[in-house]
């Protein structure tokens, strides 16, 4: 098939390399404008830019897609059909209509469930012990029109938002060669979505990260667990941001006494120290500090005085 392809991120660069590897004519790839980044503020590329350009596809940017302008130059394609996977920016219904095949999206999670811009992190962070992907024909609603494929994910007890991420592009990218193989042999069959059991999965933000340590220790492990890579959880220390990379919730109450205040660390043992929380405790394995990398606690601890009686945050 002719394909506009529409993307941005690393999570959507899978799906391009599986659609050309399968043999589709990627004809455009679309995606954000270049972006400057670091401490120079230097323009980088998105990923699905730097991918395209390695194919010698061509590249187009728009800032605004809904712009006539911008709809004008999709058209000059003549696509057969746009694939859309973490794209960043709403389609008009011109752009939906405008192929034969339509938009189909690629996205993370089993839908309805899990609608919006963050589904990978939410389904950790609301304790899901399986997630996946679906295909779905894109309509003018946010992540609501018809599925055509799912393919389900089980998340594991140690799982980060960063390898569900990898284990999600992976399983998009053949779900996405799937389904435009069904769309061809006119054997695609198209699902209405219900109501979604779940809340929008609203864009992730650093303030998301900071821990309340009157949660449960579960809680907070999953709050770790799925904003790792980014934006982090992270607690204060000394003055000092601490972020937590790794950590595991403990059924163990934080004393056999009197109630110990949420957020006190208990206990300092050789590779780990212990965080009261409002219900159960956490050990942290790993941590990081401003102008250090990421390092694990035993390391930490032999550079830095955790006293019991300690108060995060």
């Amino acid at each position: 098939m002719r394909v506009i392809f529409m993307g941005t991120p690393d999570f959507s660069v899978g799906t391009l390399e599986a659609l050309i590897s399968a043999g589709h004519e990627v004809c455009l790839a679309v995606t954000q404008p270049d972006k400057p980044k670091g401490r120079g503020k230097e323009m980088q590329f998105p990923p699905v830019k730097e991918a395209a350009l390695r194919h010698g596809i061509p590249v187009y940017q728009p800032r605004r897609i809904r712009e006539p302008e911008c709809v004008e130059e999709l058209r000059k394609y003549n696509a057969d059909v746009m694939v859309v996977i973490a794209f960043g920016q709403i389609l008009p219904k011109e752009i939906l209509e405008m192929t034969p095949y339509g938009c189909i999206n690629v996205h993370a999670s089993l839908l309805p469930k899990y609608r919006g811009a963050a589904p990978i992190q939410w389904s950790i962070i609301d304790g899901e012990s399986v997630t996946g992907v679906t295909t779905m024909q894109m309509d003018e609603g946010l992540d609501t029109g018809d599925m055509i494929l799912k393919t389900e994910i089980p998340i594991d007890e140690d799982e980060t938002g960063e390898s569900l991420h990898d284990k999600l592009a992976q399983a998009g990218a053949e779900l996405c060669v799937e389904t435009l193989k069904a769309l061809e042999d006119h054997t695609a069959v198209f699902e209405k979505q219900g109501e979604s059991p779940t809340a929008y999965a609203k864009m992730l933000t650093k303030e998301m990260g900071n821990i309340d340590w009157s949660s449960s220790a579960v809680q907070v492990e999953r709050l770790v667990r799925g904003l790792n890579s980014w934006p982090s959880a992270y607690t204060h220390w000394n003055g000092k941001v601490m972020k937590i990379w790794k950590a595991k919730a403990q059924n163990a109450r934080s004393d056999s006494g009197s109630a110990v205040r949420p957020g006190t660390v208990t206990e300092v043992g050789k590779d780990h120290f212990t965080v009261s929380t409002g219900d159960g405790v956490l050990r942290v394995y790993e941590v990081q500090i401003p102008g250090k990398k990421r390092m694990e606690t035993g390391a930490f601890l032999r550079g830095y005085a955790m006293e019991p009686g300690t108060v995060l945050g």
